[in-house]
């Protein structure tokens, strides 16, 4: 059974940093494309950034490149999103995805 556990969310002033972390299990974490999506109050679900498996291409949206860096440490078969220059406007929920199956999502807010 595929399972995706994310965390790291919280409360973080606008400039701050937080990092996330998706744990996953019930599949071959290490061959497996992974990808970060947020969904802030109100809006649809959009895609933040992507990783290949061995983590030789990496992905952003627009609206967090050069801020935010997508990792993974397969041994752990964990992901990670170190979030830099935070926004308001980054506020949202972050999920974790992997093919069509979805964590249950972290809370981010930005807000002083």
């Amino acid at each position: 059974q595929v399972q995706l556990v994310e965390s790291g969310g919280g409360l973080v002033q606008p400039g701050g940093s937080l990092r996330l972390s998706c744990f996953a299990s019930g599949f071959t974490f290490s061959r497996s494309a992974m990808s970060w999506y947020r969904q802030a109050p109100g809006k649809e679900r959009e895609f933040v950034a992507l990783i290949s498996s061995a983590s030789f291409l990496t992905n952003y949206a627009s609206s967090v490149k050069g801020r935010f860096t997508i990792s993974r440490d397969n041994d752990k078969n964990t992901m990670y999103l170190q979030m830099n220059s935070l926004k308001p406007e980054d506020t949202a929920v972050y999920y974790c995805r992997y093919q069509d199956v979805w964590g249950q999502g972290t809370l981010v807010t930005v807000s002083s």
